[in-house]
């Protein structure tokens, strides 16, 4: 079990800007190998980033109008990851758009400019992102935070076990962890991923809403995964990052759809009387 913490604090630190330092970081023992192994942790990670938002949203919300406490709460997962994967999003906009060569397109991804692919691509998914949220009922926004936080990364490391690395350099910063995630590590950061769901389900006694969003997560990613595996024959950690982040906006959109035609079948616990 101790072990497992330790774990948990490797991909907390890698993963967010949440930090891990002084002695807890001693005690931690950071080492490149152990980060792959750490990647299991990694959808829970994006349940720690969600409560956070989740807490600025509804703070915010209590003294100010639902967009701008949607704004602050999309505001905090970035000040909370570092925009860790806004910043894979973009530079997968810039090379994937920018050109059809995977040697060029692999020197792009490694090109921290962004360029007008990659600018484009981050104003449209933070405004999707938005959008969807505002056009999803209140009472299931931290909900919806959750479950997407936690599915959309377990989607990257599906990617991650099923792909090999694309880079060959030793230098690469995501090799590290591609050499040590195997199906162990799959496996548990899928059960992870899927804690969430399985809460709401149990909560609300639906379960339509959760899986709309899966399939939604999992359609982007299946698609990505392909995009990837034609044009560089692997992933980079920027494919990453832009898988996440795709398959966030995607869960949101499953759900959104979902409320929006009426697939919810019961309302949630203490809105029956609303």
């Amino acid at each position: 079990m101790t072990e497992q913490v330790k774990l948990f604090l490797v991909a907390l630190q890698f993963y967010s800007r949440i930090p891990v330092t002084g002695r807890l970081a001693d005690w931690m023992g950071w080492t490149p190998a152990r980060l792959g192994h750490a990647t299991r942790w990694f959808p829970l990670v994006g349940v720690v980033v969600a409560l956070g938002q989740s807490f600025v949203y509804v703070t915010a919300s209590m003294v100010l109008p639902h967009p701008v406490a949607l704004l602050l709460a999309i505001a905090a997962g970035i000040l909370l990851t570092g925009a860790f994967h806004e910043d894979g999003w973009a530079d997968f906009c810039d090379g994937f758009g920018g050109h059809a060569d995977r040697v060029e397109t692999l020197r792009i991804l490694r090109d921290s400019r962004i360029g007008a692919y990659g600018a484009i691509g981050v104003a449209v998914l933070i405004l999707l992102k938005f959008e969807t949220l505002a056009h999803i009922d209140t009472d299931w926004i931290v909900a919806s935070l959750l479950c997407a936080a936690a599915f959309s990364r377990g989607c990257a490391v599906l990617v991650m076990a099923s792909l090999p690395y694309a880079r060959d350099e030793a230098d690469a910063k995501a090799k590290p962890v591609a050499e040590s995630v195997g199906t162990r590590e799959a496996l548990i950061a899928l059960a992870v991923s899927l804690a969430p769901l399985a809460a709401l389900a149990a909560w609300t006694g639906d379960t339509a809403v959760g899986l709309l969003g899966l399939s939604f997560a999992l359609l982007s990613t299946a698609a990505m995964r392909r995009l990837m595996r034609r044009r560089l024959g692997g992933y980079t950690g920027d494919c990453l990052g832009a898988v996440q982040q795709v398959a966030e906006v995607a869960f949101l959109l499953g759900m959104l759809v979902a409320l929006a035609t009426g697939a919810q079948a019961v309302p949630l616990p203490g809105d029956e009387d609303s």
